[in-house]
């Protein structure tokens, strides 16, 4: 914005001007002086194209990744499009391993992840950029081992759960698990089913590395695309047992608590625990962001992140059933993006 300011001495030289100059020439100083106005006028009233073009929130917002964070983005871009008609959200949910090709491809700026994006993507990313992701956590998640309502299994420590889904037994199980009398539990048929996700997904790559102790699963694990068809077929079968985010459990289905092996303690999948870090197989939930350093981003993806971070943002992460950030959480991902002065 450029403002027009004129001084004392330019205020005392116009009056000096106006004694002592012949009629014509006080008329053409006149109109010479008019000509300035308008144009200092014009300068004060018109916005500059460097503001126009980073403040403008309009066009197709793009983002590719996660099936988990699919229901929150599609409320997110709601909200956007209430406060900005002029956005529309264009989402891609095929899976958090999606997310860091198309961010290193320049195909997306927006990631959303169901995990931190690993070393080798980091790396491809930088690569190509010649500057890293930056990384946004957005919410907190956990994943719930699940089984049918009418399966009265009580609790699971680790090992079982491992000797469960997995071949490898990292966990510390003698022999693997493969009917519910090994258990404890009377199931018609008496074999377990397994269901779980499909390797695209962040949710595998979580339950392999903590639930399997970074083992292998097993090869008669029933892969789904996403967790609510996971929940779906285990409250199809009562013999089946599976894995899912903790936001899409039905009445159907029940969550199964996990036992520690020496003291006995349950640790229910809950809010409260998951916030505090107590529960396992809790998460992060992150959108990961190509943003050249030092640069602004466009005005889409900065009223986006600007919105999931905001109080309206959360109340919709807790509404969908996921865990909100706490306000020093908020705080530092706000940080991270930086405010809107240095932008």
């Amino acid at each position: 914005m450029v403002y027009a300011v004129i001084t004392a001495h330019q205020r005392r030289s116009a009056a000096l001007g106006r004694g002592v100059c012949s009629t014509g020439r006080l008329g053409k100083w006149r109109h010479r002086l008019a000509r300035r106005w308008l144009v200092l006028l014009l300068l004060v009233l018109l916005p500059g194209p460097a503001q126009a073009d980073t403040d403008e929130v309009a066009g197709t917002l793009g983002a590719v990744g996660s099936d988990t964070l699919a229901g929150l983005m599609l409320r997110w871009g709601e909200a956007l499009a209430e406060q900005h008609p002029a956005v529309r959200l264009q989402l891609q949910a095929s899976g958090s391993a999606s997310a860091p090709t198309s961010l290193i491809a320049g195909t997306t700026r927006l990631g959303p992840m169901s995990r931190p994006m690993n070393e080798a993507e980091r790396a491809a990313f930088t690569q190509r950029h010649g500057y890293p992701p930056l990384e946004l956590e957005v919410a907190r998640d956990a994943l719930a081992v699940v089984v049918h309502r009418h399966n009265p299994l009580e609790s699971l420590t680790l090992a079982e759960l491992d000797a469960l889904f997995s071949e490898t037994l990292r966990c510390g199980a003698a022999t693997p698990i493969e009917r519910w009398s090994q258990l404890g539990v009377d199931q018609p048929g008496g074999r377990v089913s397994l269901h779980g996700r499909n390797v695209a997904s962040g949710t595998h790559d979580l339950f392999r590395l903590r639930g399997l102790c970074g083992g292998r699963f097993r090869l008669d694990v029933n892969e789904h695309p996403g967790s609510a068809a996971v929940v779906a077929a285990v409250a199809a079968e009562p013999a089946a047992i599976g894995y899912a985010g903790l936001n899409h459990l039905t009445p159907a289905v029940r969550a199964v608590p996990r036992r520690d092996s020496e003291s006995g303690e349950l640790h229910p999948p809950s809010a409260l625990m998951v916030s505090r870090g107590d529960y396992p197989l809790s998460r992060s939930l992150y959108l990961y962001v190509n943003r050249p350093p030092g640069t602004p981003l466009p005005g889409p993806e900065r009223a986006f992140l600007e919105l999931v971070l905001s109080d309206a943002g959360q109340a919709v992460v807790e509404e969908l059933g996921f865990v909100p950030l706490t306000p020093a959480d908020r705080e530092r991902q706000r940080r991270r993006l930086g405010r809107k002065g240095d932008r």
